[in-house]
């Protein structure tokens, strides 16, 4: 007698007992079924050409648009994102779509002439087959669309896994996404770690975002079976402040990318350096900011910071910041759903988690450096290296310390969130394993280069 599949469960993270959804896991040998049915429709996909696949990707877009209020207020209800971001998250979603609708007409290779005689050589690329995609509750609309929308547009078929906790927000994209597409060319396939293992170990390529120890494993499976992968993982990343920055614009932009979102996103700033005489002015204006930032209901339009996804993850940020000198926040809010403060803390050791561990929450240290080498020295110190925000008046001095960041996107004047959906999205070390995402980047990972010789026959 075999045990029960587990039950996946969704709540809403602002009212714990508002449950949207709860099912049996399929299990392993469901995955693997559902990587064989969709790598028998793929070659049909391909050969269905350019102008289905890209009339496919703008039926989506537009029905994405067309849902758009609906789709908001799932993402908030589910995962507690913030209506405003929950709207920009959507529309967002619905212009990757229209941007890989474009894709399928690209160049897919070139021409070139023999070194010597008749002929030609010719470079071309081609999709992989079947695209495992890995994605998190953080981005449940926009990380699954800039990983499937390119991979259908090469002519590759997708099976989307997302987390347990966006489950209902997948299947909903996965409705939408199977009215344009024949089937078998996207399936949504609830689970967690147990589907999850069975995809890598089927499909043809695999894209994961989420923790890096479980990245790493991703990382490892596929580079045991010989398939491509990338792995988009955690993030610590750093807020420079020079003293000729404008602090209180510099201290607007690091308190939503702390706090936005209750600090649920890898991009979020979790370090602040202010260089020399930053560091005074930067602490009022920044704490204050912090301090006045509106956290509560998600489905309230005003609201920027939220909910926690789960109660562990609240606990966490209030026993990293136990024992710290707290300039904001450190406290958990009266309510139904798991809320804290959005918080800033100093004098921190090198040796505290804080400074090595990514504590996925509205949180950050606030640490003194001498001068802009300083701070580069400071912002390379953790294993990770995603994205650096720099904050100057003088482009000269930063662009002279920016090219020893140790990350993979460099924002300044900017918040660490926010990149743009068709520029290469990635990072260093810890951060990413594998080739970069969104953009031409993305169309290259999800296909393979093949090097033709023609030679006249006789």
């Amino acid at each position: 007698m075999t045990d029960a599949l587990p039950t996946l469960i969704s709540r809403n993270p602002a009212d714990p007992a508002d449950v949207l959804l709860r099912i049996p896991a399929p299990g392993a040998f469901a995955a693997v079924d559902t990587v064989e049915r969709a790598r028998v429709a793929q070659p049909g996909w391909l050969r269905a050409g350019a102008a289905a696949r890209s009339a496919a990707l703008g039926a989506v877009a537009t029905a994405v648009e067309a849902a758009a209020d609906e789709l908001a207020g799932l993402a908030v209800r589910e995962v507690g994102k913030p209506l405003s971001e929950a709207r920009a998250e959507v529309a967002r979603t619905a212009a990757i779509w229209r941007y890989y609708a474009q894709a399928p007409f690209a160049p897919t290779g070139s021409v070139h002439e023999t070194s010597a005689g008749a002929g030609l050589l010719l470079t071309r690329r081609r999709p992989h087959g079947v695209a495992a995609l890995i994605t998190p509750w953080n981005f449940p609309f926009a990380i699954p669309t800039w990983k499937a929308a390119p991979a259908l547009a090469a002519g590759n078929t997708v099976v989307l896994k997302p987390a347990p906790e966006a489950t209902a927000c997948a299947e909903r994209l996965g409705e939408i996404v199977r009215r344009a597409v024949p089937e078998g060319v996207f399936t949504v396939l609830p689970g967690g770690a147990t589907e999850g293992d069975a995809l890598v170990s089927a499909a043809d390529v695999v894209s994961f975002t989420g923790s890096t120890p479980v990245g790493r494993a991703v990382a490892r499976a596929a580079v045991a079976r010989g398939i491509p992968a990338q792995a988009e993982m955690g993030g610590l990343n750093a807020a420079v402040v020079l003293p000729d920055a404008d602090i209180e614009q510099a201290a607007h932009h690091i308190a939503a990318s702390i706090a936005g979102y209750a600090g649920q996103k890898c991009t979020a700033t979790s370090r602040v350096i202010a260089v020399g005489a930053a560091l005074e002015p930067l602490r009022e204006a920044l704490s204050e900011a912090l301090r006045s930032l509106p956290v509560g209901d998600p489905a309230d339009p005003a609201t920027v910071c939220g909910p926690l996804i789960h109660e562990g993850a609240r606990d966490g940020v209030l026993d990293a910041c136990r024992g710290l000198v707290t300039l904001a926040g450190g406290t958990a809010l009266d309510g139904r759903g798991w809320y804290a403060a959005p918080t800033l803390v100093e004098k921190v050791s090198p040796g505290h988690r804080l400074l090595r561990e990514e504590v996925f929450g509205p949180i950050a240290s606030l640490l003194p450096a001498d001068d802009l080498a300083h701070a580069v020295r400071i912002t390379n110190s953790v294993p990770y290296g995603l994205v650096t925000s720099v904050h100057t008046a003088d482009l000269n001095t930063a662009l002279h310390g920016l090219d020893r960041l140790d990350t993979g996107m460099i924002r300044v004047n900017a918040p660490s969130t926010g990149v743009d959906f068709h520029l290469p999205f990635g990072g260093s070390k810890a951060s990413g394993h594998g080739p970069r995402e969104q953009g031409t980047a993305a169309l290259e990972f999800y296909t393979s280069g093949r090097t033709y010789t023609l030679a006249p026959a006789g």
